[in-house]
């Protein structure tokens, strides 16, 4: 069995997913890189670089415990805001994302969607299976695609999980097989998990 060690941290996945309060930080948007401005020629004109500007997507984050919430305001019309709530682990002794769990914005009358993004080396000959115990028997989703960014399993979360995920305060577990046959098990933490779980549905 290989244990990997459980680091939260922001993880932008462009395959999905922006591919997403006591304890919270006050929100701040991050720096926007420049955009380049067209040489002018008999084809282009300048663009005024605070229009150019104001296209680049606008990206906050806030901290709660071991859960992230990322938001992104794409440029309109009409502006579009998308955010989710993660927790992401590393491999252990390498700074490289691993796992990320992550909740999209509750939709209104749909249920709560979670998705886990794993390794392309994922079996898909058994389920991904997300605990709050040893004696929870959690939930199991199969893995419903890969790309080359990962493969990734979706969980429709209704009411009453919801409920047991927000109860849950201490350490939990992400499960799956590899595509070697071996059990892989990667801690996950349910600290914060309310508190972000709330923020995010007000975003």
């Amino acid at each position: 069995m290989r244990i990997v060690e459980k680091k939260a941290a922001r993880w932008l996945t462009a395959a999905l997913l922006m591919t997403i309060a006591g304890g919270a930080t006050a929100q701040q948007p991050l720096p926007r890189a420049p955009a380049a401005r067209p040489a002018p020629s008999q084809h282009t004109v300048p663009v005024p670089q605070s229009a150019a500007q104001d296209e680049a997507p606008q990206r906050t984050t806030a901290t709660y415990e071991d859960w992230v919430i990322q938001c992104e305001t794409r440029a309109g019309p009409p502006p579009e805001k998308v955010c989710d709530m993660a927790q992401v682990t590393q491999v252990q002794g390498k700074n490289i994302p691993f796992s990320r769990v992550a909740i999209a914005h509750p939709a209104k009358g749909q249920p709560v969607k979670l998705v886990v993004q794993l390794p392309v080396n994922a079996s898909f000959l058994t389920n991904v299976r997300i605990q709050t115990s040893d004696s929870d028997p959690g939930l199991a989703a199969p893995f419903a695609r890969c790309v080359p960014a990962g493969c990734f399993s979706d969980f429709d979360i209704k009411d009453d999980a919801v409920t047991k995920l927000r109860a849950a305060s201490g350490a939990g577990k992400l499960s799956f097989t590899d595509a070697g046959g071996h059990d892989v098990v990667v801690p996950l933490s349910f600290k914060g998990f309310g508190k972000a779980f709330d923020a995010l549905a007000k975003e």
